[in-house]
């Protein structure tokens, strides 16, 4: 492994010089600079991060925490954030909580104790204390996590509202909403709340499902083929694709013809959905936005963690409709 005497050798300069060249510090040549940069890239030279943190300087890494990048959504939010943090010249920790809040805990100490400059959260688990308790920048999708830690998230609200607006526009009457478990304070509540507030309107009722987010496909598909074989319903509303795609399929097996007997809208509208299944009507969540949002509020609390900044920030959904609605 390289050192800085060995960086310095081939440069012919000092290791002061190669260290003030590597940690940014005091005037230095451009030609100075550049024989450093092509010794270091030479003899394939990383500088030491934590290193560097413990004198007062950026790691340039930032931790990302998700449920996992199995979800066509995550996915796309964690592509999405690699490259755009990448061209600001940060790298990502990409940490996969699941549905198990003692490993999101493990996660969150050991992104503390590598220095991370900041956090983006987007987890499931609920009463993690220990983001309270972290003293650096964090930054929250859709969940709520603490009282001083920002949540970004799409107008899930508007969401809602649009989607049963696009059922009854298509005729259903018999309304079905599939969601997750509602969490405390999560501003994906809001996709429901908006759906109830317009079917309301209409005077008309409305049946809700919880599945829980983290059941495997098999176990999902058994309950929505009970729903559909049991209860007589035109629409559903699911607060996520993958939901849908699986309400498609067992509306098949159960010969349930789609728009015919069934209009169906789903939420994401991830690249995914779009490029394979361009039949389902969608909510889409504007996630390159989302994840703009996110990283330019982490890299101002970064750069001034006195800065103020809003509890909550909301980016505007729309529909893509597909044939799964007439």
């Amino acid at each position: 492994m390289a050192t800085l005497d060995d960086i310095a050798k081939m440069a012919g300069v000092s290791a002061t010089t190669v260290s003030r060249v590597i940690n940014n510090y005091g005037s230095l040549s451009e030609k100075t600079k550049t024989k450093v940069f092509a010794a270091m890239k030479e003899l394939n030279y990383q500088p030491n991060s934590l290193a560097r943190s413990l004198k007062g300087k950026k790691t340039q890494l930032i931790g990302v925490i998700l449920p996992g990048v199995g979800n066509p959504f995550f996915g796309q939010m964690v592509e999405e954030i690699e490259n755009q943090l990448f061209n600001k010249d940060f790298r990502i920790i990409l940490c996969n909580a699941g549905n198990d809040a003692k490993k999101e805990r493990a996660y969150l100490r050991m992104l503390i104790a590598n220095r991370v400059d900041g956090i983006i959260a987007g987890s499931h688990n609920l009463n993690i204390e220990e983001y309270q308790k972290a003293d650096l920048p964090i930054i929250s999708f859709d969940r709520y996590l603490s009282e001083n830690i920002p949540i970004v998230s799409s107008d899930n609200y508007q969401g809602g509202q649009l989607a049963a607006q696009a059922l009854l526009a298509s005729g259903s009457k018999k309304l079905q909403i599939i969601t997750g478990r509602n969490r405390p304070n999560s501003p994906t509540n809001d996709r429901l709340n908006g759906f109830k507030n317009i079917i309301k309107q209409h005077d008309l009722q409305l049946d809700l499902t919880e599945i829980d987010f983290s059941a495997t496909p098999n176990i999902k598909s058994l309950k929505i083929k009970e729903l559909l074989a049991k209860k007589t319903i035109d629409g559903i509303f699911c607060t996520d694709d993958l939901t849908s795609l699986l309400v498609m399929r067992q509306a098949k097996n159960l010969n349930i013809s789609i728009p015919n007997d069934l209009r169906l809208v789903g939420y994401d509208g991830t690249n995914f959905i779009q490029d394979y299944h361009p039949e389902l009507t969608t909510i889409m969540q504007p996630i390159s936005d989302i994840v703009t949002m996110m990283i330019d509020l982490l890299l101002k609390r970064i750069d001034d963690p006195e800065c103020q900044l809003e509890k909550n920030y909301t980016l505007p959904v729309k529909l893509i409709a597909g044939t799964s609605t007439i």
